[in-house]
């Protein structure tokens, strides 16, 4: 059976493998990830989101799991080791590609494309990356549609839930743009070939 590929935070990774957050809570990560981005300015809600989100997946994986007690807040996790089906690609600047751009100037795009530079292995990255985005998309999809059918079924949940609804939704918002850039870029390296 072929490796599923799992492309992951170098940074996230780096610490993983110093070896002292075995347990660890979201904002044990989020602090320890922060101190990684020296010289980098960062919105302190938008990388917990970004480490709950790296957190979320390496669940689905089996490499993290909760703690057998759960907490509403300060959920306990425990760092695995890798599973064995999992082929890891390490990127660099994870929260940076994924954080919002502050204020950056538009750039030009540049429409003189090297077909050479457009090999097979930019199209197998590409769909790779459009198949994580397509997975976790799914899965926040059916997230934000169970958490709608609890708060139909159960309007007393209303105070407990909605915020975990509304974030699953908005999450879900966010990677459908994550979808459609790597397709609409895929299609274009495809076009350039």
């Amino acid at each position: 059976m072929k490796p599923d590929s799992f492309i992951f935070d170098r940074r996230l990774y780096d610490l993983f493998q110093q070896g002292h957050l075995r347990q660890f809570t979201t904002n044990d990560l989020r602090n320890a990830y922060a101190t990684n981005l020296a010289g980098i300015t960062f919105n302190n809600s938008d990388l917990r989101r970004y480490v709950y989100e790296q957190i979320r997946r390496m669940l689905r994986t089996g490499w993290v799991i909760q703690d057998e007690k759960r907490q509403k807040r300060g959920q306990i996790y425990h760092w695995q080791s890798i599973p064995a089906n999992l082929q890891l690609q390490l990127i660099d600047n994870g929260y940076e590609n994924s954080a919002k751009p502050v204020n950056k100037p538009l750039q030009q795009p540049s429409h003189s494309v090297n077909p050479e530079q457009l090999g097979p292995d930019v199209i197998e990255h590409l769909e790779s990356i459009l198949k994580e985005i397509r997975l976790d998309f799914l899965s926040s999809m059916g997230e934000a549609e169970r958490y709608k059918q609890l708060l139909d079924e159960m309007p007393h949940l209303k105070d407990q839930v909605e915020d975990e609804y509304l974030q699953a939704r908005d999450r879900s918002s966010r990677l459908l743009g994550h979808l459609r850039a790597v397709e609409k870029t895929l299609k274009t390296v495809m076009s350039a070939r």
